[in-house]
């Protein structure tokens, strides 16, 4: 199977929890009932030792990484099924952590890993593009933008930028829970040039219906996120399977289409005008620059004199503003401009 094909079609990959006993040990019996569900329900794919694995299963304490990839992988080799489907491990921790988990999905027969880089806290962007370098020397990768309240961390558009840029990375993962952070995971792969070899898959548990359905605008580029690995799926997994073909089916034939594309659209500008990439810091500066950009205001001054645009914020205004010209009300502003100003 070409893991990078397969994830292009789109499918539903669910993350694989962990069953325990009443002792709070491995139930095996379960465990491997759960991958056979999946199995049975259609799955594309099936995502095991992630967030909804649990992360502890790493301790020494408990040591059930490799135990628990290895049921996953004889059940997902010893099941009949219908269809090809997409082994993925997940890996993280600092460095040797992550190579060695890596290494381990590799010799067991996964397809690609789900790097997580929430223990690269304080890393910078280039050592966390060396180390996704580093993993994606093993094993296809998919990237990971997982919400800082379940221990990712923020990710700013240059990072994905960059991200994109290696030929080993298969799809992305997008569960910021965050419209902002999302348009920037799209936007960036769009930019890249790699939208026909990159997967987007939703991780968004709080707009998994949204994401699916939109069809996200760049650059006169139109790209969609084709699937889902969710801990959402894990559950009423079966019934997930049909929705996605029915979703696939509405986006297909634009139902709604435009309007989801404006909302990217409007979010898009958003997120340049308010700042969302410093915090809203510029927010308001944001907004009295395009006032002045159309005459209405001089200038974009604030009664506090550090309160301006932030580094950055005015190229990213321009950049809206010339991708999305349909939102603007230039022409109508300076038509009577010099009504409101007698």
């Amino acid at each position: 199977m070409d893991i990078r094909e397969h994830l292009l079609q789109g499918h539903v990959i669910p993350a694989h929890p962990l069953a325990l006993n009443a002792s709070r040990k491995l139930d095996e019996r379960r465990q491997r009932a759960l991958t056979r569900y999946y199995l049975a329900a259609g799955a594309g794919g099936i995502a095991v030792g992630v967030h909804t694995t649990q992360f502890a299963i790493r301790d020494p304490r408990f040591a059930l990484f490799e135990p628990v990839l290895e049921l996953a992988m004889e059940e997902m080799r010893g099941q009949p099924i219908a269809k090809p489907i997409a082994k993925i491990a997940g890996v993280c921790g600092p460095r040797n952590q992550a190579l060695k988990e890596t290494e381990t999905a590799r010799l067991l027969g996964y397809d690609a890993v789900l790097l997580s880089l929430g223990a690269l806290r304080d890393a910078s962007i280039d050592e966390l593009i060396d180390h996704l370098r580093a993993i994606a020397a093993i094993s296809p990768v998919i990237g990971f933008y997982l919400q800082a309240a379940v221990g990712g961390r923020f990710l700013p558009y240059c990072f994905w930028r960059r991200f994109a840029e290696i030929e080993n990375v298969v799809a992305v993962k997008i569960a910021p829970f965050s419209r902002y952070q999302t348009l920037d995971v799209v936007r960036a792969v769009v930019e890249s040039g790699r939208a026909n070899e990159i997967a987007l898959y939703t991780g968004n548990d709080d707009n998994i219906v949204i994401d699916l359905l939109t069809a996200f605008e760049f650059d006169g580029e139109r790209v969609s996120i084709v699937g889902g690995l969710l801990g959402h799926w894990a559950v009423w997994t079966h019934k997930a399977v049909a929705q996605l073909v029915d979703l696939k089916s509405y986006r297909q034939a634009a139902v709604a289409g435009s309007v989801l594309t404006l909302a990217q659209q409007v979010t898009d500008a958003n997120a340049a005008l308010f700042d969302a990439a410093h915090g809203f810091h510029g927010c308001i500066a944001g907004i009295n620059e395009v006032l002045r950009r159309q005459g209405l205001l001089e200038g974009r001054w604030c009664l506090d004199p550090d309160e301006d645009l932030s580094p950055g914020q005015s190229e990213e205004i321009d950049r809206v503003c010339e991708a999305y010209p349909h939102l603007r009300d230039d022409s109508f502003v300076q038509e009577h401009l010099h009504e409101w100003l007698r």
